[in-house]
């Protein structure tokens, strides 16, 4: 009914933007042959997306009837998504929401900003932080809504941006990607009923990041 992955960062979820190979609906398709047709040619199978620096869990629909399922359930908010990012600055609290709308940047067309609820889409994160450095603290995030670059532009408004975010401000990183990675995903299986959570640790370029953060840090 549907397939897991643990999609790495660098790897874009389907075509699109003069990205036409080396996708990861190419490889499922290596893999599988057929997915849902839901979303059509350009997108079989995805139901949602991580962004193509994000790595982890990402859930992707083989049938057409899992498709609708998963749908369903993201639109009514039923699944849990769970992330981690490492965030420049110190968070001072120790939990929080963040509750903003977001549109597209009216300057810079590839970017999403904060906004006024009558110009973009209702949108909500929750936060709790794992551990503060001196300079940077790491959080588990929870989204309620699933908007293009939520979390980076949510956490950007805080003035804490994802660590080596260059689109939202932050310098760039060794590893060439940005520290945001989708943990952890609770769902209901669309053909047993059953509640599912997959979880997909850390990658080995992270942990070596925040190993590098607490040397120079403490």
């Amino acid at each position: 009914a549907l397939v897991a992955v643990n999609k790495p960062a660098g790897m874009t979820v389907h075509s699109g933007a003069g990205v036409h190979s080396g996708t990861l609906v190419n490889a499922l398709l290596h893999r599988f042959a057929t997915l849902s047709q839901i979303g059509g040619e350009d997108r079989p199978g995805i139901v949602h997306r991580l962004d193509r620096f994000t790595s982890g869990v990402l859930l992707v629909a083989r049938t057409d009837e899992a498709h609708r399922h998963l749908a369903h359930q993201f639109a009514e908010r039923q699944v849990e998504k769970i992330y981690v990012a490492l965030v420049h600055g110190v968070v001072k609290a120790d939990s929080g929401r963040i509750e903003r709308a977001i549109s597209r940047n009216l300057v810079h067309r590839f970017k999403m900003a904060t906004t006024t609820e009558d110009r973009g889409r209702y949108a909500v994160t929750d936060y709790r932080v794992l551990r503060r450095y001196p300079r940077f603290s790491l959080l588990e995030l929870r989204i309620g809504t699933g908007r293009t670059h939520q979390i980076r532009v949510h956490l950007a408004s805080l003035g804490h941006r994802v660590a080596g975010d260059t689109v939202y401000g932050a310098p760039a990183h060794a590893s060439g990607r940005f520290f945001l990675h989708a943990r952890r995903i609770t769902f209901t299986h669309p053909t047993t009923a059953e509640r599912l959570t997959v979880e997909a640790p850390l990658p080995p370029e992270l942990h070596q990041w925040l190993s590098q953060v607490d040397i120079r840090d403490n």
